[in-house]
């Protein structure tokens, strides 16, 4: 028997994906960033609004703020504007007098906005570790090698990718160059009757929820023309002949919010609140958008309950941010607004932007020094700004 008393202790040494899990290390290619530099002001500071008032003030209308829906109530109320994605982003190439575009989203959408926008104007992110888990479920060199998989497959010249909003500036790129658009959650079918007049075949890019529940439920395809690319098994999982046999290949990915919401969460609210309407984002599950009474973007959920009338009642199938905003700023016509799971879910990435983070990041723009800059390179911009003029293009 071995002297546990005398034996050497091993020498383990963690994997960079261990320390990567830990918290320890950053993966500088991925959308997750990397910790800022500098101190944050404590959360707990009482002045933090004045100082956030004050520092937006000193700029002027040298700084631009956009704000997400879904970003928390303390940070949206020195939004500029607000807005879904791709909507601030042309706000900030609208804006080019304004020298500091303060995106408070995640990393996506700043690449956008930096696309977008002049080489004058510096699109500035709080925190550069907010990302977006979905968009970081489809890296380049996997997307690449998906093209590859369907080069071999004999069909590649067929196939027309169309990427989400929600995506790398280098999957808008590869989109850009392989001849394809991007497309936002309100024109997708859009965007995808385009594609098909351009090839037989449609990569869709990364929610395979989004692309599915467009293909299906608004295109009239059925289930069995999708199939489902994982980037984690040899061939994405599948085999030429189901590659050549589908019309929509969709990406193995998701939005961890949207994804959370399941069929027994429409059951469940549908029993506790008789007469409710359920109403939800298309990037949930196929049978979560086949249950719900109407499906849409997240400016279509907001003036779907503008429109409602008093009184009526409303399960919603979205981030809980903007859930509770609305819940509140429709409180006094009588309309019941509740979050569809009754687990409460924020997005913890878009959350990561907080009144600390805008306050040190005005302050230090008031003092002169650029913090946070996001910048996509030449090329990379080139070929994503095509992808973008595509869908601008779009009837």
């Amino acid at each position: 028997m071995r002297d546990v008393t005398t034996a050497q202790p091993l020498d383990v040494q963690p994997s960079p994906l261990a320390l990567l899990l830990l918290g320890r290390e950053a993966d500088p290619k991925s959308e997750r960033g990397v910790d800022c530099p500098g101190d944050l002001p404590s959360p707990s500071d009482p002045d933090l609004v004045a100082r956030a008032r004050a520092a937006k003030e000193k700029l002027g209308d040298k700084v631009f703020v956009l704000g997400h829906h879904y970003q928390r109530d303390e940070v949206i109320q020195f939004a500029d504007v607000t807005g879904d994605s791709f909507k601030l982003a042309r706000d900030a190439a609208a804006k080019p007098e304004a020298e500091y575009i303060v995106f408070c989203g995640v990393h996506f959408m700043a690449e956008s906005a930096d696309i977008l926008t002049s080489d004058d104007q510096k699109v500035v992110l709080p925190d550069l570790a907010a990302g977006c888990s979905m968009a970081d479920m489809a890296t380049a060199e996997q997307v690449a090698e998906c093209w590859d998989v369907l080069t071999e497959a004999g069909i590649a010249e067929q196939v027309v990718p169309v990427s989400y909003m929600n995506s790398s500036a280098d999957i808008k790129a590869f989109t850009g160059k392989h001849g394809g658009t991007i497309c936002t959650s309100s024109n997708a079918k859009k965007a995808l009757e385009w594609a098909f007049e351009q090839g037989e075949k449609v990569l869709f890019l990364p929610d395979q929820h989004l692309g599915r529940n467009t293909a299906v439920r608004d295109m009239g395809m059925s289930l069995e023309d999708c199939v489902l690319y994982n980037p984690h098994k040899p061939n994405g999982g599948l085999t030429a002949e189901e590659l050549r046999a589908a019309k929509m290949i969709l990406w193995r990915g998701h939005c961890s919010v949207h994804g959370r919401f399941s069929l027994d969460s429409v059951n469940d609210v549908r029993e506790r609140i008789p007469g409710v309407n359920v109403l939800v984002h298309p990037e949930c599950r196929h049978e979560v958008v086949a249950a719900a009474d109407y499906v849409g973007s997240t400016e279509y959920i907001i003036k779907a309950l503008e429109a409602a009338p008093r009184g009526s009642k409303w399960a919603i199938g979205t981030e809980l941010n903007l859930v509770r905003r609305l819940a509140n700023r429709f409180a006094e016509e009588d309309k019941e607004i509740v979050f569809l799971d009754k687990t409460v879910c924020f997005c913890s990435t878009m959350n990561r932007i907080d009144l600390p983070h805008l306050v040190w990041t005005l302050e230090s723009l008031a003092d002169g020094k650029l913090v946070n800059q996001i910048q996509v390179d030449p090329e990379t911009e080139s070929f994503a700004k095509l992808a973008l003029e595509r869908m601008l293009a779009l009837p």
